[in-house]
């Protein structure tokens, strides 16, 4: 099982650095402003807003802030125990990576949450934590597998995307996204589902039904409100689609949810 030794948010550190070693665990990391200059095995690497860095057991790794300026970035530390027979074995090469995320406002929210939960309860927080790096370990090793995404697809995505993340409880169409990023509805549904993995739409129900997660667990809302709140007005409905996303229905989720990981459900 992965084990996370730390999770940290690196928030425009003056003078900051870290000196140069061989590291005995694996670095994962997200860039959110400005940029670090890293000697990774004597190479000089510069990593930037946007970029997912990973750095393996075993590199020689230095780094400091950019002449730039400061930083901010969040930092996971995991290490894998090597004597572990794995169903899955550990889908990224024991090498040095950096890409550009293809979906930045989603990639940054999960590793805000995997910061503020590894600063929670601790009867849950292990497990809780290992669920959340693992599908952003497996969405950084899919984005590795297909890398030949032409920028312009990685624009009109985001730009959708974060469309969606904005306005996911309004009835939306496929035309109004075509329009944003003026193309076809065709081209736009497949650019998106070729970046994402899914449809518009489908992602679309997965930030409501991710959402009706949330207020199931956290607020004394009732199936029917909750269903008005994210746009679906027909309860029944609501309830089919939560459960084609969950295998669960509103009512078990409400009863078990809590013992459960939301990421997993969708990854």
């Amino acid at each position: 099982m992965i084990n996370i030794t730390g999770v940290f948010f690196d928030n425009l550190i003056p003078n900051w650095h870290t000196q140069t070693e061989k590291i005995d665990y694996n670095v994962f990391i997200l860039m959110v402003k400005g940029k670090v200059a890293y000697s990774i095995n004597g190479e000089q690497i510069i990593a930037e807003k946007g970029d997912l860095v990973y750095i393996p057991y075993g590199t020689l790794r230095g780094g400091e802030n950019h002449e730039s300026g400061e930083h901010q970035k969040y930092t996971v530390a995991f290490t894998i125990p090597e004597n572990v027979a794995y169903t899955c074995p550990f889908p990224i090469s024991k090498k040095f990576h950096k890409i550009k995320t293809r979906n930045p406002e989603y990639v940054k929210h999960r590793f805000e949450r995997l910061f503020v939960d590894s600063r929670g309860d601790k009867k849950f927080r292990s497990y809780i934590c290992v669920g959340i790096l693992q599908e952003l370990l497996g969405m950084f090793a899919r984005e590795l597998d297909s890398p030949s995404i032409t920028p312009s697809k990685m624009k009109y995505t985001s730009i959708i995307e974060n469309y969606l993340l904005e306005n996911y409880r309004k009835n939306i169409e496929i035309e109004q996204l075509a329009k944003l990023i003026n193309r076809s509805p065709s081209y736009t549904i497949s650019v998106f589902k070729e970046l994402m993995g899914q449809s518009p739409i489908r992602y679309i129900h997965q930030l409501r039904i991710i959402e009706a997660c949330n207020l199931l667990l956290n607020t004394d809302m009732t199936i029917v409100a909750i269903s008005d709140y994210l746009g679906y007005y027909d309860p029944s409905y609501f309830s089919r689609m939560f459960k084609k996303l969950t295998a669960m229905s509103p009512k078990e989720f409400a009863m078990y949810g809590h013992q459960v990981e939301v990421s997993t459900l969708f990854s």
